[in-house]
């Protein structure tokens, strides 16, 4: 059996104490901020990122660079025979296309899944290579059984705000307006690669009770079926955990049975783009494991 290190990027939401004591390898996400380079988890803390975006900075985001990607995996493959790498959905950022073509000049030993994950539903498919590495799958096996699964997630976010997105140019300032003068709470969904509208509620209790109904119809539409044995759900969350855990009990009563698996702050890429306030419900089903 192969010696396979299971290896992902800061958008998973796995802080470095977690990572160390599960030897899951982490790839920081890089920030520019005000001109200055920061990497995510390294120099670059939530608390910081959330007080420069309060303080209204000049915050973007971009891809690990090509030097830091091979520089982990050669250290890794050090140690290891083989490692799969879990980035961040190909839909959502180019560094899994990248680390694509970068993979080709390891002959195998360099497997990139691109299963269309982003934040808790991320770092759920990093859990699962994790059981599968223990079953004996190699490497090669993980990254089929991950992208076949990829699209059995869903997440749906609650806004608190839409100036995050008029200022990142994805909705027109006539847009931000009226939805700020008539306080819309829009409900994004992700599936699979696409980051996309979902509904506009009027109210906070409007939209979780959108992204509650939108979940249980994933569950029972796509999912086989709204089972704890079947699905596992997440809460997520933009520097708002108080928020979040109040929701995490309203999602327990609406889905008698299940117990939230996680309460995680969303990825600060994603954060850059949707800002502070926002509350996000998801599901996966569940990997079925080798008997």
């Amino acid at each position: 059996m192969k010696k396979t290190a299971v290896v992902t990027d800061s958008n998973a939401g796995i802080l470095p104490e977690e990572a160390e004591e599960k030897r899951i390898f982490m790839l920081p996400m890089p920030f520019m901020i005000d001109g200055n380079d920061y990497l995510e988890n390294v120099d670059l803390t939530s608390e910081m990122f959330y007080q420069m975006l309060k303080e209204n900075k000049s915050i973007s985001t971009s891809q690990p660079a090509p030097g830091n990607v091979l520089s982990l995996w050669d250290r890794i493959l050090e140690e290891y025979e083989e490692l799969v790498y879990i980035p961040m959905s190909s839909g959502l950022s180019t560094s899994c296309q990248s680390a694509l073509v970068l993979a080709q000049d390891y002959d195998g030993k360099v497997q990139v899944v691109d299963n269309r994950r982003i934040s808790v539903t991320q770092r759920n498919a990093v859990y699962d290579a994790m059981a599968l590495v223990k079953e004996g799958k190699s490497a090669a096996e993980i990254k089929e059984i991950l992208e076949k699964d990829g699209d059995n997630s869903s997440i749906y976010i609650m806004l608190d705000t839409l100036y995050y997105l008029k200022k990142g140019g994805r909705i027109t300032p006539a847009a931000a307006a009226v939805g700020t003068v008539l306080r819309l709470k829009p409900v994004l969904q992700i599936q699979g690669a696409l980051l996309d509208a979902f509904a506009k509620a009027r109210t906070v209790n409007h939209a979780k009770q959108v992204m509650i109904n939108a979940i249980r119809n994933d569950m029972e539409s796509r999912f086989d079926g709204a089972d704890p044995e079947n699905c596992s759900l997440f809460i997520a969350h933009t520097n708002n955990e108080e928020m979040a855990m109040q929701f995490k009990r309203e999602v327990e009563e609406a889905f008698p049975g299940f117990q939230v698996d996680m309460v995680d702050p969303l990825s600060l890429v994603v954060s850059c783009h949707i800002g502070p306030g926002a509350l996000a419900l998801a599901c996966c089903k569940k990997l079925k494991r080798a008997e």
